[in-house]
């Protein structure tokens, strides 16, 4: 099968993929708890059949619920997540407790940042849809960069969502005007800005867009140790370099984007919340690496994402190695190395590994140790970067909850409550025997 999108000319695709909550039977002879979204399904794909020329036995959209058991659901999944149009969550409450959705926004969110590092531009093909009241604080941080006008679609839908509107028979005329302007936004949004297939992400490798339930807000910093086209040695070539170590882009064969705003959004599509900052600077950010001088406790993990060219000024190299002296556990490093640049795999290349080497050794050592070892070993491609980083950054935050000093709350100190034996006081009172009792008892 071609994933390229360039097989697809006369446009065979599903026009989008249903993602929602699989809701729980809770009662005896209650039957199907997903009745009432398939019903929507299947309206969806009805209007867009009368709104497209998909052929005869194409299927319009794409849901879980007609795969069966045995059926290599994660494959199937992983597949139509790769060449689907446009993928429509379902936002509910539970929704975004579901590891399952997660996976799925991840996946398809992780395409379209593809599709506009390789220069497709804007790609607005997540449109989601509301099933029940969700407020915006109930929003994960990787969801609150998605523009929602609910409003759009009506006064009712926005306060209350479509699964009131398909429950109610009173309602069924705003219930069918609702499905028909979500299916048109569905069919403009795949015409206007089409995005190319690719191929299908291993579904169990895919981690969650969605941060575990009762997990509070989660943050984590990352410092670009990059030169800049000011910086750089003068035989090196220019095209990876900008004005600022943010412009870094280490794949310019791949990408049209610089590497730094890629993994800031990478990162937030994992619910974090992100600050991004150049070792070059004196303070790098609200939660700066730790140097010699840095004593205080960590507010965050952290990941320092370093170009090997940048050992070439001899005072870069001299503070990232008083870096590597006092490295922490959850400060973890990830070294873009492209294998389709010939001046990384020249001579000179392998000098700045080497001196990597001797400037990083305790930071490439424990990143060897992990599952993870591609990051520091020299990530050579755009597609390995995308891969490798979701698992760095959960490796950071489980060293840094392992190892951080927690920071005490806020306020009066109360005791830890314990649990003791019975005291004097609590014990029942003993009869005061007295000799003369005893003589009387037994007279």
């Amino acid at each position: 099968m071609d994933y390229s999108g360039r097989g697809w000319l006369s446009d065979t695709r599903p026009y989008f993929f249903l993602s929602y909550a699989h809701t729980p039977a809770w009662g005896p002879s209650r039957g199907d708890p997903d009745h009432w979204v398939y019903v929507l399904y299947k309206d969806l794909c009805d209007n867009i059949m009368h709104l497209t020329d998909l052929p005869a036995g194409a299927s319009a959209g794409f849901m879980d619920r007609e795969m069966h058991s045995g059926d290599g659901w994660p494959e199937k999944l992983a597949e139509h997540l790769a060449i689907c149009r446009v993928f429509v969550p379902l936002f509910s409450p539970r929704y975004f407790t579901s590891e399952m959705c997660g996976r799925e926004w991840y996946a398809f969110n992780e395409r379209v940042l593809r599709a506009r590092a390789a220069g497709a531009g804007n790609l607005p093909a997540i449109v989601p849809a509301l099933w029940s009241h969700v407020g915006y604080d109930q929003l994960p941080e990787s969801v609150r960069h998605i523009h929602v006008d609910h409003a759009a679609f009506g006064a009712r839908y926005a306060d209350e969502g479509i699964y009131s509107l398909i429950k109610l028979n009173r309602l069924r005329d705003e219930y069918e005007e609702t499905v028909m302007q979500l299916a048109r936004r569905i069919v403009q949004v795949a015409h206007d800005s089409p995005l190319p297939s690719c191929q299908p992400r291993r579904y169990e490798n895919t981690p969650s867009a969605f941060k575990p339930r009762g997990e509070g807000p989660r943050s984590i910093h990352l410092t670009v140790a990059a030169p800049t086209l000011h910086t750089i040695p003068e035989h090196r070539d220019r095209r990876p370099y900008g004005e600022h170590p943010h412009d870094w882009n280490p794949y310019p064969e791949e990408s049209a984007r610089a590497l730094p705003g890629l993994a800031e959004e990478l990162i937030r599509s994992l619910d974090y919340r992100v600050t991004v900052a150049s070792f070059d600077d004196e303070d790098t950010g609200p939660e700066p690496l730790a140097l010699p001088e840095d004593d205080k406790p960590p507010g965050r993990p952290g990941i320092l994402l370093v170009d090997p060219w940048a050992l070439d000024d001899e005072e870069r190299c001299r503070r990232l190695s008083a870096f590597d002296t006092n490295t922490r556990p959850w400060i973890n490093a990830v070294v873009p190395w492209d294998r389709s640049d010939p001046q990384c795999q020249s001579e000179e290349g392998k000098r700045l590994t080497d001196k990597l080497e001797r400037t990083l050794p305790l930071t490439l050592d424990r990143g060897r140790r992990t599952d993870c070892r591609i990051a520091v070993n020299g990530v050579p491609t755009l597609t390995a970067f995308t891969d490798v980083l979701p698992k760095v950054v959960a490796h950071a935050t489980k060293q840094f909850f392992k190892h951080a000093t927690p920071h005490p709350v806020a306020g009066q100190h109360v005791p830890r409550p314990r649990l003791t034996g019975p005291t004097p006081s609590t014990l029942p009172q003993a009869r005061d025997t007295t000799m003369e009792e005893k003589h009387g008892r037994g007279s």
